[in-house]
Formats: C-alpha cells, structure tokens, sequence
C-alpha cells in the first residue's frame, strides 16, 4: 500500500511517502513560500523522485490541525480534492495526537507525553497523553486546549512534579517558561520528525480509520478570527467553526 500524507499545520509543513507503513522520503517545506504556491507540486515531485505518480496513490491522509487556520485549510482542500478526483479515501489525524506519537516513541518509558504547540496571539495549542493499548498508543488525558502559556501548562495538573514528562512540539524550548516552572527537571523535551512521516505510518497501520474525502474536517480548537468577528458584531454564524 502506498500511502501519501501531507501536514500543513505549520508554515513549514511536510510531505511523506510510505509503503506498507515503510517511510520511503520526505520533504520539510519552504517556510518562506505559502502551502498555496507550493501545493499539490510538492505532493507531486515527491512521488516522481520515486517514479510515482498520483495514480500510483492507494491511500492520502492529512494532519487535521490545529495549526495555522490558512495552511491547514489549503492542505486539506488539496488532499480532498486529489481524494475525490483519485476516488481514494483519506486517513485524517489531529497535529497533537501525531506529536504525542513521535513522543511515545522517542520515549517509550515516559508516563506522561505533553503536546506544546504555537498557537499564535501568544498562546499555546497543548494536550497532555499517557501510553494506552489503543491503535495509536497513546490517549489523550487532557483535550486539546489553546490558551497563554501559563493557561496551557495549568492544564497539565494530572502530572504530578518528579513525574517524567515529555514534551514535544514546536513552542519548545521559546516558550517553556510556564512548563520549567511547575516541572523543572521532571521535563524530557524530545525533537519534533517531520510530522508527514508520522502520519504516512500511522495512516498505513489505521487504514480502517480512512473516510471518505467529504467527511473530512480541520480541527482548529479555537474559532478563527472571522467567526469571533460575526459573534462579536451580534452576526450569525453558519459553517464548519469547530
């Protein structure tokens, strides 16, 4: 099975390639050129440089956010449309779940692994996971929030101090402050892979979890500032705002 997965949850992003949950390559994006400008040809040029074509696809998937309101959006309107025109189903994960699964293996060990994510506006995206017997191997104990770094990081009460904690994502180590203060030494922070590679091998290994390419959905955790605009003006609001 040739799986091809995208993540354009951050202005850098990645692309994957893998074959029966094998990574095959990967691509880290241009930070500097909008997931707009550089997509689907990043998708494509991968595939050629193994002499691939889009035809050749059994299986898309994409990080669902959150993340950037814009890349994810574009991201995930390319993979629909590619799903559609290739009638191919897409396997679809959240960007903190993915992270917590680069966590859990780079420390198999650890009781607690700790999304922090920018968020923008000064805020963090988090999530805090402990390793379970589910298809991803972990479980989230706290859902995803957004919030300051003081708020994000009160959401990890359930870690007790001395208690290993890793923490991975990309707000690391800029804005570990809220973090170091209420964990110290008890903190494990481990790098971030491209995440595409993440999600080609996990999308291999859950093919059951694959939709169709209409029931896929971006999950921004918070409502993007248009939303907030129309609910401040006293405006309604109809469409996907989750």
């Amino acid at each position: 099975m040739l799986v091809l997965a995208l993540d354009s949850s951050t202005r850098t992003g990645s692309v994957a390639l893998a074959r029966d949950g094998h990574v095959l390559a990967s691509r880290i994006g241009d930070a500097a050129i909008r997931h707009a400008v550089r997509l689907p040809a990043d998708l494509v040029a991968l595939l050629a440089s193994h002499g691939h074509t889009l035809a050749d696809v059994d299986l898309l998937a994409a990080a669902a956010g959150p993340g950037g309101f814009t890349g994810l959006r574009v991201g995930l309107a390319t993979i629909q449309g590619l799903a559609m025109a290739l009638d191919r189903p897409v396997f679809v994960a959240s960007t903190l779940d993915l992270l917590a699964v680069a966590g859990h293996a780079a420390a198999p060990q650890a009781r607690w692994i700790g999304a922090w994510m920018h968020g923008m506006r000064g805020e963090i995206f988090t999530a805090l996971y402990q390793p379970a017997a589910t298809a991803a191997g972990v479980v989230a104990v706290v859902p995803a929030f957004v919030g300051t770094p003081d708020e994000a990081a009160d959401t990890w009460a359930g870690a007790s101090p001395g208690d290993r904690v890793v923490v991975i994502g990309d707000a690391w180590p800029d804005a570990s402050a809220a973090l170091r203060a209420r964990f110290g030494d008890s903190l494990e922070p481990v790098a971030v892979p491209p995440l595409a590679e993440v999600l080609a091998v996990e999308a291999s290994r859950r093919v059951t979890e694959a939709v169709v390419p209409a029931a896929v959905r971006p999950a921004y955790v918070r409502r993007p500032d248009a939303v907030l605009t129309r609910l401040n003006a006293g405006l309604p609001v109809t469409g996907d705002v989750g």
